[in-house]
């Protein structure tokens, strides 16, 4: 069964836009992983520090192994003074 993320990523003031490029740049590498079926970057109009990632995976196993590749603990380490808030919601489609 496929599992559907949500994640709401919130920057410091003053970090928007460079969060921004660094959140586009998980994109392509995502894509490109085992099991990714839909990985798409959103910001909000009015509220331009806050960034939603709509994901739709495989597996939930297979999510488990994006949220260990290398591309993405280098963008925790790299950014984790330019995030205020993260969300993560595990959903699963039901209609």
């Amino acid at each position: 069964m496929a599992l559907t993320v949500v994640a709401r990523i919130t920057a410091v003031a003053g970090e928007e836009e460079a969060l921004r490029q660094a959140l586009e740049a998980l994109v392509a590498p995502t894509r490109a992983e085992a099991g990714c079926l839909q990985y798409d970057l959103h910001r909000d109009n009015d509220a331009p520090g806050v960034f939603l990632f709509f994901e739709i995976w495989e597996s939930r196993a297979l999510w488990q192994d994006h949220m260990a590749a290398p591309h993405i603990l280098a963008h925790r380490a790299a950014t984790g003074e330019m995030v205020a808030d993260v969300a993560l919601h595990e959903m699963t489609r039901i209609a």
